[in-house]
């Protein structure tokens, strides 16, 4: 029933706005930078490619050594928050290649990217200090890898941000201009059943 209620007024403001010619709504101007899904899909693809890399690095790291040699047990919740991560971020760049400007999906992925690597700069301090700082300086030149995709996909997070923004305001503007049009001839139908008639 909402549903049907909602097409007739669909309906009905197509009409009263296409009986009306009110000016045109100055157009939206064009994204700028926002790339195409076929050309930020190799983009998420690198990004999956490169956490799919990362598992075998992160499987690597005997953070029981490092706890023996007097290290945090933390590091072995970060490590295994950073393997939990790196999994997701392989499974939601697989399902956002298909469908890359889903705002919610791309905004998830990228929080994903930067709680991981946040994660990962502090298992390069442990690898540093316990393990050996020539694994941490590998372990951080593998996460740089990721910088140039990261930065790529940073920027059309925002710009597709800024596209569902105009959409809405557009949409929004619309719903207005549709609400006043409807609105006006029930308002003078009730003045005219208000306004008291002759007595003969």
């Amino acid at each position: 029933m909402n549903c049907a209620l909602r097409c007739l007024a669909v309906f009905a403001c197509a009409a009263a706005l296409g009986a009306q010619t009110p000016p045109p709504a100055p157009a939206a101007p064009p994204a700028q930078g926002l790339e195409a899904d076929w050309d930020i899909a190799p983009v998420l693809q690198q990004i999956g490619e490169h956490a799919a890399r990362l598992l075998p690095v992160l499987d690597r790291i005997d953070v029981p050594a490092w706890v023996a040699k007097g290290a945090s047990e933390t590091y072995a919740a970060q490590l295994q928050s950073c393997k939990e991560q790196t999994r997701a971020i392989a499974g939601a760049t697989h399902v956002l290649t298909r469908n890359p400007d889903v705002l919610s999906g791309s905004l998830e992925l990228y929080f994903r990217i930067e709680a991981l690597e946040i994660m990962l700069g502090s298992l390069q301090e442990g690898m540093r200090k316990y393990q050996s700082p020539l694994a941490a300086q590998e372990l951080e030149a593998m996460v740089a890898q990721n910088g140039a995709s990261r930065g790529r996909f940073e920027r059309y997070i925002v710009n597709l941000a800024q596209v569902r923004e105009r959409d809405y305001q557009v949409m929004d503007r619309e719903a207005q201009r549709c609400r006043g049009t409807l609105a006006t001839p029930v308002r003078s139908s009730q003045n005219a059943k208000s306004s008291p008639g002759k007595k003969k």
